[in-house]
């Protein structure tokens, strides 16, 4: 019977001992013995206290002389040291066995270990301290309430704002909110305590200096696992400069979209990294699209005209490499109607690098309605030209001087209508003003120098430097390149030669090329419309100019009649300009030639020599009348 009782307690998940009335350790089990490493007849007496963390002994003898003392169960805790050194938590509880007459005459404990639930309430309360660390050095205002809404914790930054303690702001709360807010505010805020809902809205609280500002106050509730609700945590963000900045935005808003009727413009932010597009009201207008609908790169592509949508791509290739864009576009509306549009955008970067764009997009078809009708103009006057030609000298001359005639109608048109706004702008009509005499000035060089090519008289020459000659060309055409929604690239090498030469033979050469190669992308809708012009130094001592275009191109069987006298592929075409073009280069010692590109388009280049000497002999025929140039000008050398 004593071996069956012994091996029971011995099998007891705990450390079981037994003491004499007096507190002396009577018997201790297997597993106490195992547990301390200690032996049963070591423990006995007052042995067992070796067992116990030096630290926690004194305090554990005091308790347990207590309880000794009143004879009453009781309990207490403390570390024991495992066989292996390693000291560990253990509740020792102790119960006296009384006799019949109530008199102690044992004493019965057990051990239990506790560790880990001593190591979850120490972290437990270091998490309490941390929590209440970070809350209370937060730099914005933090409040917590128990689940019934009464004031559990306020963090310093929220004592200092309101001028108060914490048990004033406990007692009281709501007297610190604006009169005006205090209604709604508490009622949002029953209504949150009793749902469970998180709390969210703006009110106006009062500061210690009496002052009163806008706050975005936040409310979540925090859960047990059971998700019962064990803690509210409010956040009050200031936002009351936010607030006021937002009035002003609301009226500049208010006056940039009056600004935007009234001028058929509207403007746009857009971050190419994360594709974020926001609009102003009046472009959704233009494009036609319902206010408020999400921008993408896929609904603003769905509005463009198909043969645009190029110039779509190049603006976000321009993009990406945070280059300013400014381009010229149509959109085709679902209703089957065209809008000429005209888009810059300036490239920034926020504080963290990240590229924006800010741009803005001007509706510009009745300006496009007006521009047609002065190319219509303008072509009705070459027609007029064309059929009152008497020779091939009056033919070429009207050819020529088409394009100076054009910019000298475009500029009046402008000054007109710079003089007719209110107020007029008479700044920018002076300048259109130049630009027309400077045009004037161009026409009647080219009469005099296209007459005295034709009369073989001997140009006196000059140093020209062919890239600014040709900048100037370019200038000169750039918003026919617009209008007809082509992308010019521009290459020049650097340090090139003067060449010598007439510089306005030189330019009327380059402004054909150019024009033809306008001409040649007219009804290309399929593909980009593409035009580079490369300047560089040639293998002969020259410096070579080339026109790539992306047009419709020639047959290369063909290409040997390109510079003949009235050969022309265009319907409207004289067959002049090639020729004579020619002419010019040969007469400065240069050549003229053509290729037909691999894929689409055509290729003309021509080269000239750095030093001619100091005088050119246009030795050339007298008149055009002749089928076709010198055996010289009809032979085709490809680069």
């Amino acid at each position: 019977m004593e071996d069956e009782l012994s091996r029971t307690v011995d099998g007891l998940p705990g450390l079981v001992w037994t003491a004499f009335p007096d507190g002396r350790a009577e018997f201790v089990n297997r597993r106490w013995c195992e547990y301390t490493g200690l032996a049963a007849h070591e423990a006995s007496g007052e042995g067992w206290q070796m067992a116990f963390h030096p630290d926690d002994r004194p305090a554990l003898l005091e308790s347990w002389r207590t309880i000794v003392a009143s004879g009453e169960p009781s309990e207490a805790e403390a570390r024991i040291r495992r066989f292996d050194g390693a000291y560990r938590w253990f509740l020792c509880r102790a119960s006296p066995i009384l006799d019949a007459v109530g008199k102690v005459v044992k004493w019965c404990g057990i051990n239990t270990e506790i560790e880990d639930r001593k190591r979850a309430e120490d972290a437990l309360r270091a998490h309490e301290q941390r929590f209440r660390l970070i809350v209370d050095c937060l730099p914005t205002r933090v409040v917590l309430f128990t689940p019934e809404g009464d004031v559990f914790h306020a963090n310093r930054h929220t004592l200092e704002y309101a001028g108060a303690t914490f048990e004033e702001l406990n007692a009281a709360w709501t007297s610190w909110i604006h009169p005006d807010d205090r209604q709604a505010v508490v009622a949002r805020f029953h209504a949150s305590i009793s749902s469970g809902e998180p709390y969210d809205a703006e009110s106006r609280h009062r500061r210690a200096d009496g002052v009163y500002r806008w706050f975005h106050v936040q409310g979540f509730p925090l859960r047990d696992n059971l998700g019962r609700i064990l803690l509210w945590y409010f956040l009050q963000t200031d936002i009351d400069d936010r607030k006021q900045a937002d009035e002003h935005l609301r009226k500049s808003a208010a006056l940039m979209a009056k600004v935007e009727e009234l001028s058929l413009s509207g403007s746009f932010c857009w971050r190419p990294a994360s594709g974020s597009i926001t609009w102003s009201e009046q472009l959704y207008r233009i494009f036609g699209i319902e206010p408020g609908t999400p921008i993408t790169r896929e609904v603003v592509a769905a509005r463009y005209h198909p043969g645009d949508l190029h110039l779509l791509s190049e603006m976000i290739k321009r993009a990406q490499d945070g280059m300013d864009v400014e381009f010229e576009y149509r959109l085709l509306l679902p209703d089957g109607s065209v809008k000429y549009l005209h888009a810059q955008a300036h490239a920034t970067r926020d504080p963290q690098g990240r590229l924006d764009y800010i741009g803005a997009v001007k509706d510009m078809t009745e300006h496009r309605q007006s521009d047609d009708a002065l190319l219509a103009l303008r072509a009705e006057l070459a027609h007029l030209s064309r059929v009152n030609s008497l020779g091939a000298l009056t033919a070429s001359i009207a050819h020529e001087i088409n394009q100076p005639l054009a910019g000298i109608m475009t500029n009046a048109s402008t000054g007109l209508r710079m003089l007719s706004a209110e107020p007029p702008n008479v700044e920018g009509a002076l300048e259109t003003v130049r630009r027309t005499i400077r045009d004037g000035h161009r026409a009647s060089e080219v009469i005099v120098r296209l007459r005295a090519l034709f009369q073989k008289k001997a140009v006196t020459t000059t140093s020209v430097d062919l890239v600014e000659a040709a900048h100037e060309v370019i200038d000169l055409l750039r918003s026919e390149i617009r209008n007809r929604r082509i992308v010019l690239q521009l290459k020049t090498a650097d340090d090139l030669p003067p060449v010598t030469g007439d510089r306005v033979q030189l330019q009327q050469v380059v402004l054909n090329l150019l024009l033809n190669a306008l001409e040649a992308m007219n009804g290309v809708d399929d593909r980009p419309r593409r035009l580079l012009v490369k300047i560089e130094r040639d293998d002969c001592d020259g410096v070579a100019l080339t026109v790539t275009d992306s047009g419709v191109g020639f047959d290369p069987q063909h290409v040997g009649n390109l510079f003949d006298a009235f050969y022309t592929t265009k319907k409207e075409g004289m067959g002049i300009g090639l020729c004579v073009s020619r002419r010019i280069i040969e007469s400065h010692g240069g050549r003229l030639w053509a290729s037909s590109n691999a894929g689409y388009g055509a290729t003309f280049s021509l080269s000239v020599p750095y030093r001619t000497g100091s005088t050119i002999a246009a030795d050339l025929p007298s008149a055009m009348g002749q089928a076709r140039c010198t055996d010289a000008a009809r032979n085709v050398r490809n680069p």
